[in-house]
């Protein structure tokens, strides 16, 4: 089982490229942030985590944009996974996004993995013309757009929400064209039947509980389905104990990742001293 960190990033405090280079020094396998383009003052959608329409702090209305901060993060490091938790293709332009996304793959050296949700904030979706209701249908079609325009030398597409013709759009990413998606959804049976046929994983969500049954129901829906091998399962981890590491290693999780402190270098960078060390990771 893998160790990452995610830093939910802000204007304030640390910077990407500076987590991302002490988390690969530390011997972390990969680096996280979140995306909100915004937020909407006046909202309707509840929080998962507070059940309202309060926020839990202030950096959801600070985040930086992923793929720029991701960038920097690439620019400095060599050898750490690169990766969204969770980012929002609906609320772009599915070419220019899949151009950004393909970019950063090539430029990096095929790091980049595509940590994508629904969205909760139905508010924010509106405000890119993505229905609340429809929200599922734009991110499948999104995802099928961009990995149309990765993968094939004319591609086109045709959906609902994405329309265009034979196009050509390069670069393609590193890996045969692919960057690996994981949807970052709360364990449900209709969340996991739709990785399975939609998706390479699943990214927990902070509330998510008996994480190793809900992995264990994936792989049977993953069988269900046909898929070949096993599906990636990214625990986003609290303070999990030593116990809870090993069963979670046991039913499947493939990687952890941690989340840090909204902080400034030094308290940031002893953190991940200190987590590098309590779960036995080499310095790089």
């Amino acid at each position: 089982m893998r160790y990452g960190v995610v830093l939910f990033t802000s204007d304030r405090g640390i910077s990407p490229s500076a987590v991302a280079r002490a988390a690969e020094e530390a011997g972390f396998h990969s680096f996280a942030v979140p995306e909100h383009t915004h937020i909407p003052v006046r909202r309707e959608a509840a929080h998962p985590g507070t059940g309202t329409r309060d926020l839990p702090d202030d950096r959801y209305l600070r985040t930086l944009d992923p793929w720029v901060a991701l960038a920097t993060a690439a620019a400095v490091t060599r050898r750490i996974t690169l990766c969204t938790a969770v980012a929002l293709p609906a609320e772009h332009d599915p070419i220019a996004l899949a151009k950004t996304i393909a970019s950063l793959d090539h430029l990096s050296g095929g790091r980049v993995v595509l940590g994508a949700g629904f969205g909760w904030n139905t508010d924010e979706l509106a405000d890119h013309g993505v229905p609340g209701g429809r929200r599922r249908t734009a991110l499948r079609e999104y995802l099928g757009a961009m990995r149309a325009l990765w993968t094939q030398e004319e591609a086109s597409y045709h959906g609902e929400f994405v329309r265009f013709g034979p196009s050509w759009a390069w670069p393609k990413p590193v890996r045969a064209g692919r960057v690996p998606v994981l949807l970052g959804a709360g364990g449900t049976d209709r969340n996991l039947a739709w990785i399975a046929r939609h998706a390479d994983g699943w990214m927990t969500t902070p509330t998510d509980r008996d994480i190793g049954a809900r992995a264990r129901r994936l792989r049977e829906l993953w069988a269900e389905s046909g898929r070949e091998g096993a599906p990636e399962v990214v625990a986003l981890a609290g303070k999990p104990g030593p116990d809870t590491l090993a069963a979670w290693a046991e039913s499947g999780v493939t990687e952890v990742l941690f989340g840090l402190p909204d902080a400034e270098p030094e308290v940031v960078t002893g953190y991940l001293a200190r987590l590098a060390e309590r779960v036995g990771l080499a310095r790089d």
